[in-house]
């Protein structure tokens, strides 16, 4: 509440759980094992949201320790309410996610009659979501959270020919229409003076679809 105050929010910022939580990942990263510079994969276990993008290692899973804690109940009031939930973008494992491990709130979401959209990042992430595709994307949603909790996957159609800039860092592609297992849409969602992020004003209009339908 005090930040919506003080960042002049128009709605409302609602936090997703008043417990007190940490994320934490469970990572395959390249680890030690000798004195002469060997190494393997192992997984290692990471704890803490700005820590974990410093593994350098694929993300296997995130979970909140403790792990059973209690939705605020304003936020399950808000989603039973909503006309439209939508999840994303931002980062896939430290950003969307860790709300969605609160069970309350993702049986709140399960319950809700409006149209729930998961928006996918127009680009990778390096540390996060390396050589992933939308499909990839969803797959991790369904391991964490069930397979059936959004009805819609909003994607970017539109790619710039430069790769965005970066190191590990790539569009997310579009997977082969044959292979997808669910409803995706995708519009020009990208900002013209940075391909590589959404532009605010399309992505608006995007949503507002399914919301007039």
């Amino acid at each position: 509440e005090e930040s919506s105050r003080v960042l002049a929010v128009r709605g409302q910022v609602i936090p997703s759980t008043l417990a007190q939580v940490t994320l934490c990942a469970d990572v395959l990263a390249r680890t030690p094992v000798s004195d002469r510079g060997s190494s393997e994969e192992r997984l290692v276990q990471v704890r803490g949201e700005s820590t974990i993008g410093q593994t350098g290692g694929q993300i296997r899973r995130v979970y909140l320790e403790p792990e059973d804690v209690p939705a605020y109940p304003h936020a399950i009031r808000a989603i039973l309410d909503a006309d439209l939930i939508v999840a994303g973008p931002g980062s896939l494992y430290t950003s969307v996610l860790p709300n969605l491990l609160v069970s309350d709130l993702t049986k709140a979401i399960e319950s809700a009659r409006a149209t729930k959209v998961y928006v996918c990042n127009v680009a990778t992430q390096a540390s996060e979501t390396v050589g992933y595709d939308v499909t990839s994307h969803v797959q991790a949603l369904r391991s964490h959270v069930g397979p059936n909790l959004f009805h819609v996957v909003l994607a970017n159609g539109t790619f710039s020919g430069d790769k965005p800039p970066g190191d590990d860092v790539d569009w997310t592609h579009l997977p082969d229409p044959k292979s997808v297992d669910y409803t995706l849409v995708t519009r020009d969602l990208v900002d013209s003076q940075h391909p590589w992020r959404h532009d605010p004003a399309k992505l608006a209009l995007a949503l507002m679809e399914f919301v007039n339908k």
